[in-house]
């Protein structure tokens, strides 16, 4: 016997009333597009623990960032074994001198403590702290029980342990990044759209101009730059200065790309009819172009970021970028200048870890987006 006969139409009708009924808007549809990418969403939820964490850093530094213990100490090792067995809560073994010699230098060998174990604690007390800068607290993350010094990530030449100073320093770190890339995000963004809207004789000689900044050799003149900084200079000069800096050599890049999307959108029928019906030049602008072109500036904003990680990672190095008492990963990185302390003290090169997390949290994010955005 056979079955009902359904007719095309019928069946058309059918798709028809299963479609969802609803629109949804673009920030909707990008939304969902980009929440099927996995390298996106991974990006996604490193570069909001990140920021999260320089947030409160204070919290999640298990130590004093400026506190000196023992210099070069070793990471202490954490286990959740014990000579009574399993425990729930790990316990941390620093690392000591064992009576045991190296058979060829004769130093003795290093190893953990096992009979001095010591229990950690989430949320204990540690080092006083004012978060925020106004509310007292000496509440951490993670601490020992009995308060005696925590090394996750060892400590370097003065003493002062790595993984706190790593925390605290991604506050700076950041810092300069989101605010620099904010300083390049608006202007780029301005100048591009007014250089390719107007066109004519402003479009040619300010391109010109914008030709000349992408000419210069950048890493030589952010390293003239910054020296022209008295040593003296606060903390805070030197701070606002490199900002200022990156910001005014990183926006002309951005604005090229901007009046590229803007020449293009420029000639769709829309615009023209917007300019037709006598819209002035400020409506069209931010009602017509600037939507636009914001998904292809949200991209570059994300995969500008890692640049300027980078970027204020070597002039750190350098000794260019931040000067002390502020910490900054690059700042840390001065610790790790020669081969010799790497070959003995390898734990110093931790804070490349942190630069090369972020690089990816951010690149992944900027991915994500690039595919949810512009899916052709």
């Amino acid at each position: 016997m056979s079955g009902p006969v359904i007719h095309e139409g019928e069946e058309t009708d059918a798709r028809l009333s299963s479609a969802p009924k609803e629109s949804q808007s673009y920030p909707a549809l990008v939304w969902r597009r980009f929440r099927k990418s996995l390298p996106g969403m991974i990006g996604l939820i490193l570069v909001g623990t990140m920021l999260f964490v320089s947030i409160f850093a204070e919290f999640f530094s298990p130590m004093d960032p400026n506190a000196s213990t023992t210099s070069f100490a070793p990471p202490d090792k954490v286990s959740f074994f014990t000579k009574d067995g399993f425990t729930l809560m790990p316990v941390a073994y620093p690392i000591a001198e064992s009576d045991e010699l190296d058979p060829v230098t004769f130093q003795p060998l290093m190893g953990p403590d096992l009979d001095n174990p010591r229990g950690l604690r989430l949320f204990g007390k540690g080092w006083s702290y004012r978060l925020f800068g106004l509310i007292p607290m000496d509440r951490h993350f993670i601490v020992t029980s009995d308060g005696s010094p925590l090394h996750l990530l060892g400590t370097d030449k003065l003493g002062r342990d790595i993984l706190s100073r790593g925390i605290m320093g991604s506050r700076i770190t950041l810092m300069i990044a989101l605010v620099s890339i904010t300083l390049i995000t608006v202007a780029g963004t301005l100048l591009g759209i007014t250089s390719g809207y107007l066109g004519g004789k402003f479009d040619l000689w300010f391109q010109r101009f914008v030709e000349i900044i992408l000419a210069f050799p950048q890493l030589p003149l952010y390293l003239a730059l910054a020296s022209l900084i008295p040593v003296t200079a606060p903390s805070s000069v030197f701070l606002s200065f490199v900002i200022l800096v990156i910001a005014g050599l990183g926006w002309a890049q951005l604005s090229r790309e901007v009046r590229g999307k803007t020449m293009s959108m420029a000639r769709v029928d829309y615009v023209r009819a917007a300019m037709a019906v006598g819209a002035s030049d400020g409506r069209i602008i931010t009602r017509h172009i600037l939507p636009n072109v914001s998904s292809h500036v949200i991209v570059a904003v994300t995969l500008g970021i890692p640049s300027i990680v980078l970027l204020e990672s070597f002039l750190g190095f350098l000794g260019f970028a931040v000067k002390a008492p502020l910490i900054s990963w690059g700042m840390m990185l001065q610790d790790a200048g020669t081969f010799s302390v790497i070959g003995s003290y390898p734990w110093i090169l931790s804070p490349v870890g942190f630069v090369l997390l972020t690089v990816f949290a951010f690149n992944a994010l900027g991915d994500g987006l690039r595919d949810a955005i512009d899916p052709y």
